[in-house]
Parts: C-alpha cells; sequence; structure tokens
C-alpha cells in the first residue's frame, strides 16, 4: 500500500509518498477557495496505484473560525445561562486599548436558547427536562433551520442525562448536533461551552471537505492530522473537527521532535516559517501540550501542542505605515496573487525582498519547476525606496530585519517568557521560508546551532507520517489527595482506559501497539488553575516540582486537590524510516557547488557559493557565505557561520560565537 502525507498551507501544498522506490516529494501552489482541489490536483500527480493511504494536516477548520465562515450554529444551555459565552472570563487582553472591541460571537444573541433544567454538582438531577421545552426548540429550529446545534448544560461531565435528552428530541432535524460531554468532560462551563461551539461552527464544513475528499480519492483511507500532535480517522474528525485546528503546524512539531531525537537534540525551538505565517513552539524532551489555547479570542480546551503563530512569512507584504515607518505583515499575499515575483503580485513581500538580494536563485526554486521572476520586482523596489528614503538594498534588507524581529519576538514569546534560555537550545528550522531566516534569528537570539531537516519545506507532511494515533480523554473528579489514596485514583482511570482501547482498536490498532498514558491535574486548595503531572506513585512530589519549575517556588506543607484525570491512548502505526550514511568527507565534490554569485548579507555584497544539497554527503563543511538549494527550501549560510552534514542528511548549522 502507498501511503501520502499531505499539509495544505496558505501558499503551498505539500506532499510526501512512499512507492515502490522509496520516498518521493512534491509542492504545487495552493487554491485557497477550494483548498480540496490543490491536494487532490498533488494526489493525482504522486500516486500511481489505486491502494493507498492519506495522512492529511488541514486548515479548513482554522480558516472558518478566522474567516467567520462556519456553519449557521444555535446553542443550547440552562436557562440564564444563555449569556454566558458573551460574559466569559474577566481577563483584559488589552488593557491599556481604549478602543479595544472584542470580536463578536460566534453564536449570536437570537441563536442562543435557555431550557429551565438543572443538575447540581454532584450530578444530582434537581430539575428535570419538560419535554415541552425540547418540543417549542424543535419547532423553532425547524423554522429557522440551523446548520449546526451546541448543547452545554451545567455539570453535564457528571451527568450527561439532559443533553443526551435534547439530543433524542432533536434528532428529526437530522442536523449535526454537539454534546459538551462528549466534546470536553470537564468543570469551567465557559470553556466548556466555548469549545462546544466551536466544533459544532466548523464540523459541517470540515465534513463536507472530508467527504468531497473521500468521494474522489474512491474510499481509500483518509486519517486527519489532530492538534495534539496524534492523528485520528476521518469519521471523528468529521464529528469533532474542534480537534483539527492546528493539524498542520502540529504535524511539522511532530516531525521535528522525532527527527531532532533521532539525530541526538531533544532540546529545541522549532521555527516553521512558510508562505503565511510562522509557527515557534519549543520541545524541551517531550511535546509541549497546552489545554488554554484561544483562536480568534475564543477559548479552545482540547489539548493542543503549544505553538505561537505570527503573521510573518515569504508571502508577508511590506508597507509604509502613516507615520512613514517600514511594516512587514500579518497581511499575506498567499498563493493568489502571491508574491510580485510569482508573476501577478504587486505588493512587495518578504520572498520578493530575499530574491533582491540574491538569496533566492530563480532557477533552482522549487527544483526549477517554478518559474520566478526577478525582473519584475526591480520597479516595486525602486519605487518604495524612493517614497521611504532608503536605496533598494537598504529597502531589501529592511524588510528581512523587520521579518525577523517579529519572529524574535515570537520565540521568545516560547521561550524566555516561560523561563527558557534559548541558548540552550538548538533552532530546528523548517518551511519553505525557514531555512533563509534561521541563521539570522539564532543570532539574534544567541543559539548556538540551527538544525535544518531534508526536505524542509514539507517538514510537516513528513510529521503527519510520523504521528501516532492519539486519543485523548478526561473527566473532572474533584478529590482532596491527602483523604485519596494511590489505589483509589488508580482505579478511576478504568474506564477511560478501556474507551481509549477500544477507539483505538476500531481504528485498526493492535493491542501489542497499544500504550495507555496517565495524568491527573492538581493544584494546591485556594488555586484556581492546575498543573498537568504524570501520575504515578510519586505524583505529589512530581507536582511540587513542577510547581517549583513553574512558579518559582512550592509549599509542600499544603494541601493538594486533583481535579482532572487524563488518559493518552496511543497507537504506534507503522513509520518512515530514515538510512543512515558514513561519514567521512569534509570537502565538497566539485558537482556539488553549481556557481558562485553575488548575494547581499548585512547591506554588502559577498561572493557566494551556490551548493546543491542532494550533492552535499555526510561530514561535507560548508564554509559561509553559502547559498544552499533544493526542491522545498533554499538555505542562506552567512558569512561567518559555518555548517557540517551529518548521519542523517541534515544540515547543522554554527552560529559564531555562541555556545
Amino acid at each position: 500500500m502507498e501511503i501520502v502525507g499531505v499539509d495544505t498551507g496558505g501558499t503551498f501544498t505539500d506532499f510526501i509518498y512512499k512507492f515502490e522506490k522509496g520516498w518521493g516529494v512534491h509542492k504545487l501552489l495552493s487554491s485557497p477557495a477550494n483548498p480540496a482541489e490543490s491536494l487532490l490536483k498533488g494526489l493525482n500527480n504522486v500516486i500511481s496505484g489505486s491502494n493507498y493511504k492519506i495522512v492529511h494536516g488541514s486548515t479548513v477548520a482554522t480558516n472558518a473560525i478566522l474567516e467567520r465562515k462556519g456553519a449557521y450554529t444555535a446553542f443550547i444551555t440552562n436557562k440564564g445561562f444563555e449569556d454566558i459565552i458573551e460574559i466569559g472570563r474577566q481577563n483584559r487582553t488589552q488593557l491599556y486599548n481604549l478602543n479595544y472591541k472584542r470580536n463578536p460571537q460566534l453564536v449570536p444573541k437570537e441563536l442562543r436558547f435557555g431550557i429551565d433544567c438543572r443538575i447540581d454538582s454532584q450530578g444530582s438531577v434537581v430539575k428535570e427536562i419538560d419535554d415541552s421545552e425540547i418540543e417549542y426548540l424543535l419547532r423553532v429550529f425547524e423554522k429557522i433551520k440551523p446548520a449546526s446545534i451546541a448543547v452545554c448544560f451545567l455539570f453535564s461531565y457528571l451527568n450527561p442525562k439532559h443533553e443526551l435528552a435534547v439530543y433524542e428530541g432533536l434528532s428529526s432535524l437530522d442536523v449535526p448536533i454537539s454534546l459538551s460531554h462528549k466534546i470536553l468532560s470537564e468543570f469551567r462551563e465557559y470553556e466548556r461551552a466555548s469549545t462546544t461551539i466551536i466544533n459544532a461552527y466548523v464540523s459541517p464544513k470540515m465534513k463536507r471537505y472530508i467527504k468531497n475528499i473521500i468521494e474522489e480519492t474512491k474510499g481509500n483511507e483518509l486519517r486527519i492530522m489532530q492538534s495534539n500532535g496524534g492523528s485520528i480517522s476521518a469519521d471523528v474528525a468529521m464529528r469533532e473537527s474542534v480537534r483539527t485546528i492546528l493539524s498542520g503546524p502540529a504535524g511539522g512539531v511532530v516531525g521535528a521532535f522525532e527527527i531532532g531525537k533521532t539525530a541526538g537534540y531533544t532540546r529545541l525551538i522549532t521555527f516553521d516559517m512558510g508562505g503565511t505565517s510562522t509557527d515557534v513552539a519549543l520541545i524541551d524532551n517531550a511535546l509541549p501540550l497546552t489545554f488554554e489555547s484561544q483562536i480568534a479570542d475564543f477559548p479552545v480546551k482540547v489539548p493542543m501542542i503549544d505553538i505561537h503563530t505570527v503573521g510573518a512569512g515569504g508571502g508577508s507584504i511590506a508597507y509604509i505605515d502613516r507615520g512613514d515607518s517600514l511594516k512587514v505583515g500579518p497581511e499575506s499575499a498567499g498563493a493568489d496573487p502571491g508574491p510580485i515575483c510569482y508573476g501577478k503580485g504587486e505588493n512587495i513581500t518578504v520572498t520578493d525582498a530575499n530574491l533582491y538580494l540574491g538569496r533566492i536563485v530563480p532557477e533552482y526554486f522549487l527544483g526549477g519547476n517554478m518559474v520566478i521572476n526577478k525582473e519584475r520586482i526591480i520597479p516595486f523596489f525602486k519605487s518604495m525606496a524612493k517614497k521611504i528614503g532608503l536605496t533598494e538594498i537598504e529597502l531589501a534588507q529592511g524588510i528581512l530585519d523587520v521579518a525577523n524581529s517579529s519572529m524574535e519576538k515570537a520565540i521568545r514569546v516560547i521561550s524566555v517568557e516561560k523561563g527558557f534560555d534559548p541558548r540552550e537550545f538548538t533552532l530546528f528550522s523548517f518551511g519553505g521560508a525557514g531555512g533563509m531566516h534561521a541563521a539570522f534569528l539564532a543570532k539574534l537570539l544567541h543559539i548556538p546551532k540551527v538544525f535544518i531537516p531534508k526536505n524542509p519545506g514539507i517538514l510537516s507532511a513528513i510529521g503527519m507520517l510520523m504521528a501516532d494515533i492519539i486519543k485523548d480523554y478526561s473527566l473532572t473528579v474533584m478529590l482532596d489527595s491527602q483523604n485519596t489514596d494511590y489505589d483509589s485514583i488508580t482505579r478511576l482511570f478504568s474506564d477511560l482506559d478501556n474507551q481509549g482501547v477500544d477507539d483505538l482498536k476500531k481504528e485498526g490498532i493492535e493491542d501489542k501497539d497499544i500504550i495507555i498514558e496517565h495524568y491527573i491535574d492538581m493544584r494546591y486548595f485556594g488555586q484556581s488553575y492546575e498543573i498537568m503531572v504524570p501520575f504515578d506513585e510519586n505524583y505529589q512530589e512530581a507536582f511540587h516540582n513542577l510547581h517549583e519549575k513553574n512558579y518559582g517556588y512550592c509549599d509542600r506543607s499544603k494541601n493538594t486537590e486533583i481535579v482532572n484525570i487524563r488518559v493518552r491512548a496511543r497507537g504506534i502505526p507503522q513509520k518512515p524510516e530514515f538510512d543512515t550514511l558514513e561519514c567521512s568527507k569534509k570537502t565538497i565534490d566539485h558537482q556539488a557547488i553549481l556557481d558562485v554569485k553575488d548575494v547581499v548579507f548585512d547591506s554588502r555584497f559577498y561572493k557566494t557559493k551556490i551548493i546543491n544539497r542532494d550533492l552535499l554527503k555526510c561530514g561535507n563543511v560548508i564554509e559561509g557565505s553559502a547559498i544552499i538549494v533544493e526542491y522545498s527550501s533554499t538555505i542562506s549560510i552567512p558569512p561567518d557561520c559555518s555548517a557540517v552534514v551529518d548521519k542523517f542528511g541534515n544540515i547543522i548549522i554554527e552560529i559564531q560565537g555562541e555556545e
């Protein structure tokens, strides 16, 4: 069976595929109006047989929220709680912005409905549902015809009776209904309601998208990447689409973790610069998970890899603001019209600036399969440079400096602001544009090494093939740790364990390939938020240690509380294997040097070697300045840096003066 990993980005759609002779890669421009179009076109280019499996990361759910193009959604909750999503938390994201306005809710006031029923904090029914209220909603919905419905009652994670009654009463509508106890079986009704609404809002669009792919691929197996770093079946993704919101970037972090670990690097800052945005994450010996994510200011409390995104990519548009300052992004030229050099765009982008300085070699761009036009960008640079009072080279260098500054700030958010020293990590660079900026970012952050894998422009697609099949489950339990013994807590995991095993078996995983992991959310009594702790006999000490690491102190004399239990069920599928090479030769073969050209670094021209990465061998040392070209990306090595090729074909750039 052939297997294909597909990542749909804002500018390019990337493919990695296995066939009889080995592995192949492919890139083509995305089709923003219909993302499935580029996916299906690419599959036709790379698939030769009729029996294959696809693992796919998609931006469909993300874009539906950001562009507010999701389903016409209704929300049902307890009477008197209809405005819970409007009230939210008393957080102030922009404290000093006097003109700040919150984003409008995904469900407007007229589509929020309350039912006079109640379950208490112990899971006991205080007031039953009156069937007439459900019948009333049925008549209303038959009239207004919502495309999706979200249901979230208080304490439904303890007793889902009322949510199930609503589901049964409205089932004749033949409309997808998202129940909060199935989407997120935890306390905090605002976050649970928000997560359930997002699921209801994006699921119909995701369902149409996935069904279209299944039909066009004639029923071949399709798996969808989740935000938590694992994949799920297409059926589950259609029902629980909220779990796919960061599926593309998550694939990249998984790929970086697996490839870095294989090469001996377990402390990484991942830097994924694509055409539209840049995603960064910090890996400290394990994938970073978070349960406190937001998208467009709406809480999403399903497990996600902790990724920070900024609007700086190869397609980010440069402009002069009202104060005559140079700005870059977050608006992107995307795939259509794209950068000026692609032939249609008329706004200068980061890609155009790299091309102007000679850091992109037109004849080798995308393996020479895509025409880019340097002559077309020249008048645009002359015009903008004249307006801002700079030379064209200063303008191009300034664009890159501004973009690098935005990405530097993003990396500081996930490192310095969380107590990590970037100097203790390796910058793992990927994405189509990452290799052109990684060394300069490492200099700004004093990171000693940059790690660039083979085929960096399609690493997110590679990561999807390397991802486990993951099922996450949680349940709020609210236990006093001092009055609950280890065995009692262990027994609480039983039902979730069984559910995880059953769900993985339904996805074709055998018992021998199933791993069950236990976690608990703990806090000191009186605290409002929890820390996730791996569960074993030393969980108390582990909590104190993590609390001290995160907040600088701990109090072992203080009572603790177990808030939630969590189960992560992992199915281990067959994964790609990478060959190793014998390392010996430091000198690059003459055939690998394609040309020597003038390239601008730090506003000066340097004689720069143009090197074909495909002809590099293990042990080769590359002295800067150099431009390394390959099919999926271009890599810039500044004059004061050097690089070496390791036994897996990865390029490790040494940043001069950094240790």
